[in-house]
């Protein structure tokens, strides 16, 4: 996984709060309505090993924007978006997570804090999860689908760390504790039952790279199982994924690091999950991993062939290389296309760059830039041979 720098922004609002047994829940009076129900065929879907999108079954590609959903510029949410509409990438996964573990700055934007001495806050301010309605507003005007998670593995944006910093406990203790499973749960259905009817919303993801080193893969297979029922129990139209990096014991594997359970990840035993709709998985083989870029074709098919032995579509969630972009990611491209619909339904690029009214979003090396040679060989050239 590529190091992904802080973005921050700020906007000056005034909130009020209320407060429940469980947590405080910060308000305004300007909260967005959950949009009126619409026909389940509105809402994308698993179709054989493929996706219905918009009533069409095919392969898609998107890409990954983490910090969209903390601009405080409309208009800027508005360019990115275009941009995808105008490329034909078709789903882009942002963050539905922004934990802060110390008082925020006047108009910072944050979604969730966890204050020593303080309930934890969940912000649906306007510099809270106002910010997200935005871009679920956006991406609604110009026909893109978002994948929302809700944790990040990684201390960026908070994430499990920042549970762990208040209520104490090891890297097990956030997957098994009752009491950090309660407030995550809090959260998820304070996010959730924002858009339960949004036919915007390509799916719900628990996490961001789950992992758990040196666990038994029991435990991120039975919180997996726990609480994809729960968002099922919530919102059985959408679909739910895991968001895990694809580790495990692989069929066709090399017996590598990333073909271990040692991070506590069965990528097989996952997709057994039945309230799980789809697998997803992460490659950034130059990045930690220990492995060579060509390597990376081979993780492609491996799991392209277990999702297909599971019955589920796979999405190659994250790529990315801080090489030579075009010659490494064109070839990976070319070998999802050569299994896609064969238990890979989509791949999505680590990840989206922009020029907005601040200047140029952050770039962590391996970004992909609108309007640049790299963009167009990259995704103009590869939506064009997807079809």
């Amino acid at each position: 996984m590529p190091t992904r720098n802080v973005f921050t922004t700020t906007l000056i609002t005034s909130t009020t709060t209320a407060t429940s047994a469980a947590s405080t829940i910060k308000t305004t009076s300007t909260i967005s309505p959950v949009p009126s129900p619409v026909p389940s065929s509105c809402i994308s879907s698993v179709n054989g090993l493929l996706f219905d999108i918009d009533g069409k079954t095919s392969y898609f590609a998107g890409t990954n924007s983490y910090w969209i959903g903390f601009l405080t510029n409309n208009a800027d949410v508005d360019l990115v978006m275009s941009h995808l509409q105008y490329s034909g990438l078709k789903v882009l996964r942002v963050w539905g997570f922004n934990d802060v573990t110390t008082t925020p700055g006047t108009g910072t934007v944050w979604f969730q804090s966890f204050i020593s001495g303080q309930n934890p806050v969940i912000n649906t301010g306007p510099n809270g999860l106002q910010r997200l309605d935005y871009v679920v507003k956006s991406a609604a005007a110009h026909g893109v689908k978002l994948i929302i998670n809700f944790v990040n593995n990684w201390s960026a944006y908070g994430g499990m760390a920042a549970y762990l910093d208040y209520y104490g406990g090891s890297t097990t203790d956030w997957y098994t504790s009752p009491t950090i499973q309660t407030q995550y749960k809090t959260y998820i259905k304070a996010v959730v039952s924002r858009y339960l009817h949004s036919p915007t919303i390509f799916a719900w993801e628990l996490a961001n790279e789950v992992r758990c080193t040196g666990c038994d893969t029991s435990v991120i297979y039975n919180w997996a199982s726990s609480t994809s029922a729960y968002i099922k129990s919530i919102d059985p139209k959408h679909m739910v994924t895991l968001g895990d990096e694809g580790f495990g014991n692989i069929p066709g594997g090399d017996g590598s690091y990333p073909y271990t359970t040692s991070d506590g990840v069965d990528f097989v035993k996952n997709l057994g999950i039945s309230t799980l709709d789809f697998g997803t998985f992460h490659m950034y083989p130059d990045e930690g991993w220990g492995e060579t870029d060509a390597w990376g074709n081979g993780w492609i098919t491996t799991h392209a062939a277990a999702c297909k032995a599971a019955n589920k579509p796979c999405i190659l969630e994250e790529y990315g290389t801080t090489g030579d972009h075009v010659t490494v990611e064109s070839q990976w491209q070319a070998t999802a296309l050569s299994v896609k619909g064969q238990g890979l339904a989509g791949d999505m690029f680590w990840d989206e760059g922009d020029t907005i009214s601040t200047g140029q979003t952050p770039d962590d090396g391996n970004t992909i830039y609108y309007e640049t040679s790299e963009w167009t060989a990259l995704v103009t050239e590869h939506v064009a041979a997807i079809g």
